[in-house]
């Protein structure tokens, strides 16, 4: 056998979405990992927008695996028939993993997941609860800073999970094999949930409380809700999508958790806590 002759390296995993909250922190755990990444974005050096078809097939390219993370959810009408497109691009790129990031609850969301499920690659669909870090980096966290959250929700239980778990299971998905060489992900559909049910008022409690400085939460009707967002200038379509996800999934269907984070991973989810004392502790002066 010849000691000198070299593996090729693995073809590189393209991660849609590498600029939002999950995508790139997959990214970066790839990279940690030794694995060639292509970062896909509106913005990188591979270009990939959802709303140009003609840049999905260039991303895909020579890629042996993809992270799909659609914007700006997959709840709007177009979604389905774009993840379809996505994989039919993918089987004729000969794409080996697919991995989907999704909703849960949402029927939109449960037949893109069949869709992925029905292409030739193993695929893998990530079911997950609403992100601790919507509260720091997404569109609540404006509000959060000046003290307060306004949201058309009650007395519902969300099992709040962290975007770092759910990367690492992404991680697992996109690189695990058996000894047999199989992807013992292929085919599955996870759950991805925080250890335990807190309401939003619950949550913001515990995000006062690590900060030193009470938070107000105000639950509003839907019409007052989309009255507040028009006035403080959000756009139409982002008004439609808040108020339909809103609408939709909190009327107890997803008050529940699941174990798939510690199944996966071999050891708890994070905790809401811990994810508040870190990153809103710090604001303390």
């Amino acid at each position: 056998m010849n000691q000198n002759a070299t593996h090729p390296e693995p073809a590189p995993v393209l991660v849609i979405g590498a600029a939002g909250k999950t995508g790139r922190l997959v990214a970066d755990l790839l990279e940690r990992r030794g694995r060639p990444v292509r970062r896909a974005s509106r913005s990188s050096a591979t270009r990939f927008d959802w709303t140009e078809r003609a840049t999905w097939a260039p991303a895909l390219a020579g890629a042996g695996a993809v992270y799909i993370s659609y914007q700006p959810d997959l709840i709007v009408p177009e979604a389905t028939d774009d993840i379809a497109e996505l994989v039919r691009l993918a089987d004729l790129a000969g794409v080996a993993r697919t991995v989907l990031l999704a909703g849960r609850g949402e029927p939109e969301a449960h037949e893109a997941g069949r869709i992925v499920h029905a292409g030739r690659a193993d695929s893998t669909v990530l079911s997950c609860a609403w992100f601790d870090q919507n509260f720091s980096e997404g569109g609540f966290a404006p509000e959060i800073a000046e003290g307060s959250l306004t949201l058309p929700v009650g007395e519902v239980g969300e099992p709040f999970v962290d975007t770092r778990d759910i990367a690492e299971v992404a991680v697992a998905a996109l690189l695990d094999e058996t000894r047999q060489g199989v992807n013992p992900h292929a085919g599955q559909t996870y759950e991805l949930t925080g250890p335990r049910l807190l309401t939003f008022a619950g949550a913001v409690a515990e995000i006062g409380a690590a900060r030193g400085q009470q938070v107000a939460f105000t639950a509003v009707g839907a019409q007052e809700y989309r009255e507040l967002l028009a006035g403080f200038g959000v756009p139409r379509a982002e008004v439609d999508l808040l108020s339909s996800l809103f609408g939709t999934l909190f009327d107890g269907r997803n008050a529940r958790v699941s174990g798939d984070v510690a199944r996966i991973l071999g050891r708890p989810p994070t905790d809401f806590g811990t994810y508040a004392n870190a990153v809103f502790g710090q604001a303390v002066a």
